[in-house]
């Protein structure tokens, strides 16, 4: 599961601007997604890729090599849009068995 809720994070991220790999490590780690291995996030990337969610543009960088920056393609934007509403319900089931401990009423 957390597999797809990090695709879904990183979906998210792209959103909102076009983005490199370890700038999207340093943003989840920001977001409280704790230490997740670089290892990770690039497979992750390349899936996204390979699903036509994201394409990466190699950009020029003045601190080394060239970065590879990614962003959404009309596709991931669906993605998002469904991602958003997946994790309305997870998070509506979820306050429910939280709030009610799991008890719930049987027909």
């Amino acid at each position: 599961m957390l597999k797809g809720i990090l695709e879904g994070a990183i979906l998210m991220i792209m959103a909102q601007g076009e983005t490199y790999g370890y700038g999207l490590h340093e943003t989840l780690a920001d977001l409280g997604f704790g230490d997740i291995p670089e290892g990770t996030i690039y497979p992750l990337l390349l899936k996204l890729q390979k699903n036509g969610q994201i394409v990466g543009v190699r950009h020029p960088s003045a601190t080394g090599p060239d970065r590879k920056y990614y962003h959404l393609t009309p596709l991931g934007e669906d993605a998002v849009t469904a991602f958003q509403g997946q994790w309305q319900q997870l998070a509506g089931a979820m306050t429910a068995l939280i709030t009610h401990g799991g008890d719930h009423d049987e027909d």
